[in-house]
């Protein structure tokens, strides 16, 4: 029986690095070919990165795009017989199509445009581009494959016309961003299109991070009766090939090059569901990190270690992420600072490894006090005095930022961002937010996961009540209801968007729901001053949540 050999090249792109994205695939061309491949299959927009955003709108972008394909056809044709499956960009007479061209042999053997343009949550491709109508199959080697974008797998369109012109599997690239329960979605659109087509189904999907978007990878090649044949790595790049029979049968071939990254994810996602959501979670962050930091050429990393719970799960992050040679860690003790938090802050960075400084800011906040005293006489102390010390921290990070290059990590969390508990130009201030879209109370979850293999994170740091140390014996739960009930009022209110009557009849106190939601309400100018981090949710603050900063709407139970 005939049979097809495809490579399923898992790649991280970088957003506008044009000839480094055509070099991977190149190298990845070059990887198939050697394992006597017929057909390469890479990501949705491999050349660009995705998203491109409004460089799409660049002509002179556009031009390179162009240039920089004309030259990768060229070199491909060392690959003799090799047809290399290439996402791009393309400008045509109907406008700026999403597309995946078929190169061998140094020519185009013919090009797919994307039909279903997904114009929702973190996607605005209907901004940029015009819908493709045509489908688009070849044979090879005996076998007959359709082409498919992404979204248009989710609906049944563009397979079913794939299938009705013979296709007997369908290659189908992605850029598919990562959030929980995202990779069981993928499987289940995925089992239903084969079933609905009787094709089986290679998917190649993006790895790496760009800005607050995480790629998780996960590529797989799935049989026409759903069973999974080949799965490719999480959170990193990998290639792996399958054959592929005349009616659609696969074969997997594991690659050398691939299966230590393979095994390791078998071994990272056997636990119970909790434990995988939260290594997936871990991994995101990491990945966010990293390309974040790499991407935009810093060499390292600062961040201001309370002793609390946040910076430390950020610091562990960071030191998963980029080594502790990267990772710089200030201590900035005031005069409501416990002796603990110094004491919780010096262990975890000796655990740890990293550069540790210890700046003592009680002097500096005083002077601050001691200039504004005139103008304050009459005004008791308030969150004026406990802001003030907080951006004497933001003050400090940014200069030993400048003065070294370092970037500067917010330690500030999803919870925290919501309410607004959190200080304008003093710890929200710097370059990325590592739990910008992580809640409290996941925090928490993830500080314990992360220990269970090396206790990195000293257990009182976990243990003692929450607090930002901005007055005498303060706690966060002074002013707000416990993280549970906060945590779970976000999730109703903000991630699945429920009215303020639902998230009440669901059981949660209607004074918390109706603070909480005001707090939300209030607190958006923050938030468009916060920095970018990585998305984890279906719903993030960012891209996914734009609400009017002036807003008179007000909703009541």
């Amino acid at each position: 029986m005939a049979a097809a050999r495809v490579g399923i090249a898992q790649i991280n792109a970088c957003v506008g690095d044009l000839k480094g994205n055509a070099s991977k695939v190149l190298e990845a061309a070059r990887a198939a070919y050697d394992a006597g491949a017929q057909i390469l299959l890479t990501p949705e927009m491999v050349l660009t990165g995705y998203p491109p955003e409004d460089l799409l709108l660049r002509p002179a972008f556009i031009e390179e795009n162009e240039r920089v394909l004309t030259g990768l056809c060229t070199d491909l044709a060392q690959f003799a017989d090799l047809h290399v499956v290439v996402g791009h960009v393309r400008q045509t007479s109907l406008g700026l199509m999403n597309a995946a061209s078929v190169f061998c042999n140094g020519a185009l053997a013919g090009s797919y445009f994307k039909r279903e343009l997904p114009n929702y949550s973190v996607f605005d491709e209907k901004r940029y581009f015009s819908a493709g109508s045509e489908p688009f199959t070849m044979t090879v080697a005996g076998v007959t494959f359709g082409i498919n974008i992404c979204e248009d797998s989710w609906f049944d369109s563009a397979p079913q016309a794939a299938a009705e012109q013979g296709a007997r599997c369908l290659l189908v690239l992605n850029a598919s961003p990562f959030n929980v329960g995202k990779p069981a979605q993928r499987l289940m659109v995925a089992a239903r299109c084969v079933q609905q087509t009787g094709c089986s189904l290679i998917y190649s999907n993006l790895s790496g991070a760009q800005d607050e978007l995480v790629f998780d990878g996960a590529s797989f090649a799935m049989a026409p009766d759903g069973q999974i044949i080949s799965k490719l790595a999480d959170f990193k790049e990998d290639l792996q090939f399958v054959d592929v029979d005349s009616q659609g049968g696969l074969h997997a071939l594991l690659s050398s090059a691939s299966a230590p990254a393979q095994s390791q994810a078998v071994q990272h996602t056997g636990p119970a569901q909790d434990a995988t959501v939260e290594w997936q979670v871990w991994e995101a962050l990491k990945v966010g990190l990293t390309d974040y930091v790499n991407k935009n050429g810093f060499k390292s990393i600062i961040l201001g270690l309370s002793g609390g719970i946040d910076s430390a799960v950020v610091m562990a992050v960071a030191v998963d992420a980029l080594g502790a040679d990267r990772v710089h860690a200030v201590m900035m003790p005031s005069r409501y600072t416990a002796d603990i938090s110094q004491i919780d802050a010096r262990d975890m960075a000796k655990r740890l490894g990293v550069h540790y400084e210890e700046i003592e800011i009680a002097g500096l906040a005083s002077a601050y006090d001691a200039a504004l005293s005139p103008l304050f006489v009459g005004r008791a102390l308030d969150a004026t005095e406990e802001n003030i010390q907080a951006r004497v921290r933001g003050m400090l990070l940014m200069a030993l930022s400048n003065k070294f290059g370092h970037i500067v990590l917010t330690t500030g969390n999803k919870s925290e961002l919501s309410t607004g508990y959190c200080t304008l130009y003093g710890d929200m201030a710097g370059g990325f937010a590592v739990l910008k879209d992580v809640a409290k109370t996941l925090v928490y979850r993830l500080a314990r996961w992360r220990n269970q293999s090396t206790e990195v994170i000293p257990d009182r740091i976990i243990t003692r009540a929450p607090s930002a140390e901005l007055r005498p014996d303060q706690t966060d739960q002074d002013n707000l209801p416990e993280y549970e009930v906060i945590d779970a009022i976000i999730e109703r209110y903000m991630e699945q968007n429920q009215t303020v009557a639902e998230v009440v009849a669901a059981g949660y106190p209607k004074a918390a729901v109706e603070q909480i939601v005001r707090l939300i309400r209030i607190n958006e100018y923050k938030r468009r001053q916060s920095p970018p981090g990585p998305r984890i949710t279906d719903r993030a603050f960012g891209r996914d949540w734009r609400y009017p900063l002036s807003n008179g709407f007000r909703e009541s139970v």
